[in-house]
Formats: C-alpha cells, sequence, structure tokens
C-alpha cells in the first residue's frame, strides 16, 4: 500500500473527510456504535472510513487504545516524527491524569487526525477534546509557544489543562509521534 501514491492519497482523503464531518459532535455515540466515546473512537471511526481497523490486532494485558494502535503503527512500521501529511495520526503523552497520581507519568494518552499543515508547520489536528469532536493546532517547530506569528495566531493548543497546581501543557510538548496511513 504504501508504494502506491494513488491508494496512499485516497486513503488519506477518506480519512479526512471522515474526521472532518464529525467536527462539532459533542459525543461520539450519537453517530457511531461499538466505538468508545473519546479519541481512540475518533480515530477509529476515520480510519474506519478508508477499511482500516485500527484495533483488529486486540490490545495486550492493561493496554489502552492509544497505546495499542500505537504499538501496530510501531510493527507495521508506520510511525515517524518527519512533517506530517493530511490522514496521519498524530500521538501524545500526558494529556491527562490517566493513573491519578498527580504526576505526568502516564505514557501515551491520546491520539488525533491530521487535517492539514500549513507553510509555516502548523498542522490542524481533529480530536475527541473535552468538548466534544474539535480541531486543534501544534506547530513542533515552537512546542512550548501558544500563541505567536504577526495575527497572533494559536500554534499550539492546549492538550492538558492546568490542575493541582500544574502548569497547562501544550501540544507541541506533548507530541509522541505521527503515524502514517498507509502503512497501518
Amino acid at each position: 500500500m504504501a508504494s502506491d501514491p494513488t491508494r496512499a492519497q485516497a486513503l488519506a482523503a477518506a480519512i479526512v473527510e471522515r474526521a472532518v464531518q464529525l467536527v462539532g459532535i459533542p459525543r461520539l455515540g450519537r453517530v457511531a456504535r461499538g466505538v468508545p466515546d473519546d479519541c481512540s473512537g475518533l480515530v477509529r471511526l476515520a480510519f474506519q472510513k478508508a477499511g482500516i481497523d485500527l484495533v483488529s490486532e486486540g490490545f495486550l494485558s492493561g493496554e489502552n487504545a492509544v497505546s495499542a494502535i500505537y504499538r501496530r503503527a510501531r510493527a507495521r512500521g508506520a510511525l515517524h516524527e518527519t512533517l506530517p501529511q493530511p490522514g496521519d495520526l498524530v500521538f501524545f503523552r500526558e494529556t491527562y491524569d490517566r493513573n491519578r497520581d498527580g504526576r505526568r507519568n502516564d505514557g501515551l494518552t491520546h491520539v488525533a487526525v491530521v487535517e492539514r499543515v500549513e507553510p509555516d508547520g502548523t498542522l490542524t489536528f481533529i480530536h475527541r477534546g473535552r468538548k466534544g469532536i474539535a480541531r486543534s493546532h501544534m506547530n513542533l517547530a515552537f512546542p512550548s509557544t501558544h500563541r505567536g506569528g504577526q495575527a497572533g495566531s494559536i500554534l499550539n493548543g492546549i492538550l492538558r489543562p492546568a490542575s493541582r497546581g500544574q502548569r497547562a501543557w501544550l501540544s507541541g510538548e506533548l507530541f509522541a509521534g505521527f503515524a502514517s496511513p498507509a502503512a497501518l
């Protein structure tokens, strides 16, 4: 699949199209059954549109869906940290306190779909956030900058809000990698 650019583009277009259709929906249960109402459910729905079941290989004991999808991507050689393309998955670490111990030691906790990449390197991704399916931004050239440029546009969205005396964390600071859909 990866060697066929036309197929890869068709996969990516189908994934992005489905993710865009879901933007603004507060709960995934309103549009689909059988997927969790979280970030993994969103990416699973988007990739299903392209005929890819991201969790067909199952889960390891104690593994969350984000880790299972990441494991699949690593096993298939789909992971990369280079400039992403629309339709790529983007993974994040420590976006919430999964084990509720107040520390940043939770590993992979969030996944999203890259919608587009601007000439300045800022990418727009679609994810299931606290308020439903939404767009956010990330610019890895400025990972700890929330707003920048002449217009003060958002370079990195807040993925982990401030809590328990800890500051908010931006998408660029929590970035863990990309995965190309053609290899999945």
